[in-house]
């Protein structure tokens, strides 16, 4: 089955919603007795920097004529299929689907994705070297391999297969330096929420232990798992341990981090990706007739 078929499959979506509705159901009532304030105070603000920072960077990357509502719409979309897919494969692959649907050619498309991840990448290590844990430096030299890499992987495409580049130009360095801000913004509101989570337990860590715990489990992330039981959550438990968190109540704080992250995916990325299939469905139907 096809990524365009798996996607517009109604027993997918059903499944999706399924699951989205079964995570916290199963998971919250397990967890230790929870606060519902800090939840609330650091899920506010993480809602506010994932549905509204990460497409508003998204859209200063990509350019083009497309409206901030689209890159809302599509944002929120991609991110309910990432958390059904390993790794959150599904959010970058579904962006790339939208960009090219919307009129960008597959180079275009693949830059502005990838530019973007790029520069959460480069904030997220900006804010872990701040944060002065020990794992950054490895962090580092990856980000730096990795831009290495993608210098001589575009010096070979110019050479060999030019029309795969993009036709647009690269953003401005303003514009750059805009998605680096908002980058930073998300930053902060997701060491918000595992403050929120963490404090939900009736424990604490310092906004900067949270943030290089947080940024240190980001180096299991090329393992891919399920979401809430990923290599990536495993290490964020060990790193909150080893910020003096108790096992069971690190275990419960990223617990109930993985499953508040489904109640927005499936509010806003699930209604929007109903309308957006209802849409083109009509179109569909249309353009017989006015054939």
């Amino acid at each position: 089955m096809t990524l365009r078929e798996v996607l517009h499959s109604r027993t997918v979506l059903i499944l999706g919603v399924a699951v989205s509705l079964v995570v916290p159901a199963v998971t919250l009532p397990r967890l230790p007795h929870v606060t519902l304030l800090p939840v609330l105070l650091g899920l506010i603000p993480w809602v506010i920097g994932k549905y509204l920072f990460c497409p508003l960077r998204w859209r200063a990357l990509t350019g083009g004529d497309l409206g901030r509502v689209w890159h809302l719409r599509a944002y929120a979309e991609s991110e309910l299929l990432g958390l059904l897919t390993p790794g959150h494969v599904g959010a970058d692959l579904w962006r790339m689907r939208r960009l090219t649907r919307a009129g960008l050619g597959r180079g275009d498309a693949l830059v502005s994705v990838g530019l973007d991840r790029f520069v959460g990448a480069v904030g997220l290590t900006a804010f872990v070297i701040f944060a002065g844990t020990a794992l950054p430096a490895r962090m580092l030299v990856v980000a730096l391999g990795v831009g290495a890499l993608a210098v001589v992987a575009t010096l070979l495409v110019r050479r060999f297969r030019p029309e795969l580049l993009p036709a647009r130009s690269l953003p401005r360095p303003r514009l750059l330096a805009h998605a680096l801000i908002l980058s930073a913004a998300y930053q902060l509101t997701t060491a918000a929420l595992l403050l929120g989570t963490v404090a939900a337990t009736g424990y604490a860590v310092s906004p900067l232990a949270a943030l290089g715990a947080f940024g240190a489990s980001q180096l299991a992330g090329a393992v891919p798992g399920p979401h809430g039981a990923s290599p990536r959550d495993g290490a964020l438990v060990v790193a909150l341990v080893a910020q003096g968190v108790p096992w069971t109540a690190a275990i419960a704080a990223v617990a109930l981090k993985a499953a508040l992250a489904w109640l927005p995916a499936l509010a806003l990325g699930g209604v929007s990706l109903v309308l957006t299939r209802r849409a083109v469905r009509r179109l569909a139907t249309l353009a017989p007739a006015g054939a």
